[in-house]
């Protein structure tokens, strides 16, 4: 039996509401938490290839770097944002607040 992708798996989309009560605020704050996986991804893999950086402007002299080309296949396997920040949504390891209770909680003071 094949396994099948993280990218195709059926999601409940009540389970996504239930922490919010909202679909939609849920699918926003999967997409900030996305945001932020692929920000902190993208610099991880620009810092490890930025140590194999040449300055030579000749083509014929760049040759292929084993390391680098490892590093590159190890961060294409990895899984897709996306999945990773609905996982730790779905999980409750996703903090989170409405900024509309932060304002009604200021003005009572």
């Amino acid at each position: 039996m094949a396994q099948v992708p993280a990218s195709i798996v059926t999601r409940n989309i009540s389970d996504l509401a239930k922490d919010t009560g909202n679909v939609y605020e849920s699918i926003s704050i999967i997409s900030k938490r996305a945001n932020q996986i692929a920000v902190k991804v993208k610099e991880e893999l620009n810092s490890k290839l930025a140590e194999f950086a040449t300055t030579v402007d000749n083509l014929e002299e760049v040759f292929e770097n084993r390391e680098q080309i490892e590093i590159s296949k190890y961060y294409e396997r990895l899984p897709k944002p996306t999945n990773m920040a609905i996982e730790e949504f779905v999980e409750g390891k996703v903090y989170f607040r409405q900024a509309d209770e932060e304002a009604q909680t200021s003005s009572a003071l």
